[in-house]
């Protein structure tokens, strides 16, 4: 079974979330590594910051996640309503956290058709005939 990333992203308000970050990355990363997070990575952004986490299985996911310290620490966001975006998944600029499936060429869908019947070299002659 794959592990899962799942992102925290912590958008700035009235104060800034790298103050966020520097308040409660200490207490969210110990509390993630005892709650089997396989890994973990903050960003910062000029909008805010970024706390990305992997977990082998969801069910550690959910279980941090409904720690009362990480619930603290997400009721303390500079904006708790609109500021903080909680999701499977790399955050902030980051591509898909599953690679796309491999596409065909272009070139795949050009196969050409099948050669149509050969006619009889009798009906090319009537139809000659027929014609002159």
């Amino acid at each position: 079974m794959a592990a899962d990333w799942w992102s925290i992203e912590v958008l700035n308000a009235s104060t800034s979330a790298a103050a966020w970050r520097d308040a409660y990355a200490p207490t969210l990363v110990e509390s993630a590594v005892t709650n089997r997070a396989l890994a973990w990575e903050w960003h910062t952004y000029g909008w805010g910051v970024v706390f990305e986490l992997c977990f082998r299985k969801e069910e550690h996911w959910l279980a941090w996640r409904a720690l009362p310290g990480t619930r603290a620490a997400l009721d303390a966001v500079p904006d708790p309503v609109s500021g903080v975006l909680v999701h499977r998944g790399r955050g902030g600029t980051s591509g898909a956290f599953v690679p796309r499936a491999p596409h065909r060429s272009p070139g795949a869908a050009a196969v050409g058709l099948p050669e149509p019947p050969a006619e009889p070299a009798g009906a090319v002659l009537c139809e000659r005939a027929v014609r002159a």
